[in-house]
């Protein structure tokens, strides 16, 4: 069986605008990196990689194993992560562990005594969501991974229940009709980050859900636009 405490990970999250790297050794994270400005995750991610582990003294030739977040979440952001983590994984000839961004957010919240729905602007009047409750030692995931119109998400929550993300203000009209047992998380919580991928990432190599980089897909839940474009022409 694989050990995930004695691995070395370097996990890579895209699927917003705030982008990070972490690196992660016998299942503690040593480093992470983070930028939430208006720049493209392709003009960044390698010299944030790069940065991240000259920081931290550590040579890419070493890793175990990569993670990266596969979406739903930004369609150019999540193609930035995943091509650049394909293209490391087919080069060093490492396994990946891909990890559903939703499941990142709310892994944001260990220990929740509520129940936990993470919300991401998916744009076009939408937003990506599920719900999830904390079980024992992980987040228990209780829906599909879902893109709703944000009055629709906020009709299936049942209070206690606690919101977090970046789709959090477009809910919020719709969320106030639910009462105080409606709590939003703090803003320093409300991305997905590259070292809480890369946790799950550790915990999906254990359970033997690794791919190799050939294999790795996004989950995107809608079409692209470029997709929509093309069955129109």
């Amino acid at each position: 069986m694989i050990d995930f405490r004695a691995m070395r990970i370097l996990a890579v999250e895209t699927a917003t605008l705030a982008g990070s790297a972490a690196l992660l050794e016998d299942g503690q994270v040593i480093g992470e990196t983070s930028l939430e400005i208006p720049v493209t995750h392709s003009e960044r991610l390698m010299a944030m990689v790069d940065r991240l582990l000259q920081e931290c003294g550590r040579d890419i030739q070493k890793m175990d194993a990569l993670a990266v977040s596969i979406g739903p979440g930004s369609f150019t952001g999540l193609r930035v992560g995943i091509a650049t983590i394909k293209g490391l994984a087919l080069t060093l000839g490492l396994p990946v562990a891909p990890v559903p961004t939703l499941d990142a957010l709310a892994s944001n919240l260990p220990f929740a005594d509520a129940t936990v729905c993470p919300l991401l602007d998916a744009r076009k009047g939408e937003v990506y969501c599920s719900l999830y409750r904390w079980r024992e030692d992980r987040m228990e995931r209780l829906w599909d991974y879902l893109a709703l119109p944000p009055q629709t998400a906020a009709e299936r929550l049942a209070p206690p229940v606690i919101v977090i993300g970046d789709g959090v203000p477009a809910c919020q009209p719709f969320l106030s009709q639910l009462g105080p047992g409606v709590r939003v998380a703090p803003a320093s919580h409300s991305a997905p980050s590259a070292a809480v991928v890369g946790l799950l990432g550790g915990a999906a190599f254990v359970a033997g859900h690794a791919v190799a980089g050939d294999a790795l897909q996004p989950l995107y839940l809608r079409p692209s636009e470029a997709e929509l474009k093309a069955r129109h022409r």
